[in-house]
């Protein structure tokens, strides 16, 4: 048997891989619990929380993210959301109300909606599956849902291991 050289057959097809890690916001993603301005845990003092939110250190979401929720049972009136929101806004470069995975849920749908799917017209594409970073798995239906209009076909996993999701059928 002769030798023949290794040939990455990966690396010299057509495949395009899409790594939704590369979406993953670069700034820090921090929190703003309401329980932590609530009279017991479980009552929003109006007079109370608007002076808490006075004195608060807004600078600290200096150009970051923040996710503002509540993370007991208490009953939080809307507006509460809203004004720490208002005194945010100044400094923070993205804010949800929700926590760190409703954050990313946002954040990846808006990060996909931005992007120009025309360039994948007609192309084989590999939504690539293993991350370091948490991805929202909606974010992979987004993109899959974005792709199939234009690609020739979309698989998931890595290009050496691929899981066919959709190939377009040939025109008749």
């Amino acid at each position: 048997m002769r030798d023949k050289p290794l040939v990455n057959r990966v690396a010299n097809s057509a495949l395009i891989t899409l790594n939704l890690e590369n979406y993953y916001p670069e700034e820090a993603i921090l929190e703003f619990d309401l329980k932590d301005y609530l009279f017991r845990g479980l009552i929003l003092r109006e007079k109370d929380f608007r002076a808490a939110l006075k004195e608060h250190d807004w600078t600290q979401y200096q150009d970051k993210n923040l996710c503002i929720f509540c993370s007991t049972d208490a009953i939080i009136p809307t507006w509460a959301f809203q004004l720490v929101a208002i005194y945010a806004t100044p400094f923070a470069k993205q804010i949800v109300q929700g926590d760190k995975n409703t954050f990313l849920t946002v954040h990846y749908h808006l990060a996909l909606s931005g992007l120009d799917m025309t360039q994948y017209a007609d192309k084989r594409i590999v939504i690539k599956g293993c991350s370091n970073h948490p991805v929202p798995a909606s974010a992979y239906t987004e993109l899959a849902k974005l792709l199939q209009p234009l690609a020739k076909s979309i698989m998931y996993g890595e290009p050496c291991s691929t899981v066919p999701l959709y190939k377009k059928p040939r025109k008749k």
